[in-house]
């Protein structure tokens, strides 16, 4: 009997009219729905009138599903992946999956379809013919050592972040990028009440100290200017070479 195939699958991220005609197609036919949240998925399949076999999938329970899921590919079935909202494995459950199949020859599609972060950044203003995406910075340890280390970017930076952490991050942004670098932030996209506050790191901080933030945030970032890695780059030297002369004298 040949493999099966895992099906990858965007669903909207706000209005629910966003999601694909094939992906409609790939749900009605799975054999079997894995889902981040069986209560938020059944409204959406529920919309469209799909009725579907569902099984919970998320970072919980991920490491002791992936087996369950392996030996139904291998045995032929038809098995769907979704998230909350966007695409699975963009900060989303989906990679560990993904490469168990890849290691055992199972066939991966992933649907082109819905995400935040791109919405985000070409809505922005900003340069979007290079990116990088950082999705959620670590809480805590190594938060500090990876903000350091974009210093240098000279790439459009993307982030995700929660409302409720929204004003602390800006406020490290704007210490680390310094406040007059440019930025947007994204809140509720393509939801009712979509806003894009656009600025300097300083202007859009204190817009949302002034008004709290809610709903789904991505936050864009402009990089370092040309002329400014160039600069940044020779001051890190300087004090490089300085630092080695020091402990060589």
């Amino acid at each position: 009997m040949p493999n099966g195939i895992l099906y990858i699958v965007p669903t909207p991220v706000g209005n629910l009219e966003d999601i694909t005609l094939r992906a409609l197609s790939v749900l009605r036919e799975a054999d079997l729905i894995l889902a981040e949240d069986t209560r938020t998925s059944g409204v959406l399949l529920q919309h469209f009138g799909i009725k579907g076999k569902l099984l919970a999938h998320h970072k919980f329970n991920e490491h002791q599903t992936v087996g369950l899921v392996k030996e139904k590919l291998l045995g032929g079935m038809k098995v769907a992946l979704i998230s909350d909202a966007g695409t699975p494995g963009i900060s989303d459950p989906g990679f560990l999956l993904a490469r168990e199949c890849a290691r055992e020859g199972v066939e991966v599609q992933t649907l082109p379809g819905a995400t935040a972060c791109i919405p985000a950044l070409v809505s922005s203003g900003l340069p979007c013919d290079r990116f990088c995406f950082e999705g959620f910075l670590p809480q805590k340890k190594g938060r500090q050592t990876l903000l350091n280390s974009l210093t240098l970017e000279t790439r459009t930076m993307i982030f995700y972040e929660s409302p409720r952490r929204l004003v602390k991050t800006l406020e490290q942004f704007a210490e680390v990028f310094g406040p007059e670098r440019e930025c947007s932030v994204a809140r509720e996209i393509s939801k009712l009440h979509e806003e894009h506050c656009r600025g300097s790191l300083a202007q859009v901080l204190e817009h949302f100290k002034a008004e709290e933030p809610k709903g789904e945030i991505v936050i864009v970032v402009a990089g370092l200017p040309s002329e400014g890695h160039r600069e940044h780059r020779n001051k890190y030297r300087e004090e490089t070479e300085d630092g080695s002369e020091g402990q060589e004298g």
